[in-house]
């Protein structure tokens, strides 16, 4: 299980599932790209930890912490809320490899774009965005697709335009 150290220098990942290391191509950095590029537009600073996992493991652990018998793409665990004061801010980002797979299929995007979108809508969370409403889906989506740009991947709120990301494979 390959994991990269915490630190200054970055999250702690764990690629959880080898089948990860197959669909795309060195994982652990591009998600830690993700993470300091959601991070740099959120303007927070904290540990963030990222499990690339199957799902299997975030089925139970939905079921566990949000009564839903079922995975989901990404969970997010905060350390503390973003909006309390005080505390350590950072969390757990936890996400799901068939669902992922499935998903990006389904609209024609590649795992490693559709990968980086999951762990950028992780941080957005940590830091306390929602899309509960449409205000805040919008200002949610819009931090999205330019966090996105920064990576070299299209919005994937425009209808085909994530079918490639740079230098990712699928």
């Amino acid at each position: 299980m390959p994991v990269l150290p915490a630190g200054l220098d970055g999250p702690d990942i764990t690629v959880a599932d080898r089948r990860w290391n197959r669909a795309v191509r060195h994982p652990a950095r591009l998600v830690a790209r993700a993470v300091d590029a959601a991070l740099r537009a959120t303007g927070r600073h904290g540990p963030v930890t990222v499990v690339l996992a199957d799902d299997r493991t975030v089925a139970q652990m939905n079921w566990r912490h949000r009564g839903r018998n079922k995975p989901t793409n990404v969970l997010t665990f905060e350390y503390a809320p973003a909006h309390a004061g005080g505390g350590l801010w950072g969390g757990d980002i936890i996400i799901a490899f068939e669902t992922v797979v499935h998903e990006a299929r389904a609209a024609d995007r590649t795992v490693a774009a559709h990968l980086a979108h999951l762990v950028i809508h992780g941080v957005l969370h940590l830091a306390g965005y929602d899309h509960h409403h449409p205000g805040e889906a919008r200002e949610m989506e819009m931090l999205e697709a330019s966090t996105l740009s920064t990576l070299g991947i299209a919005n994937p709120w425009k209808q085909g335009r994530m079918a490639t990301a740079r230098g990712m494979r699928s």
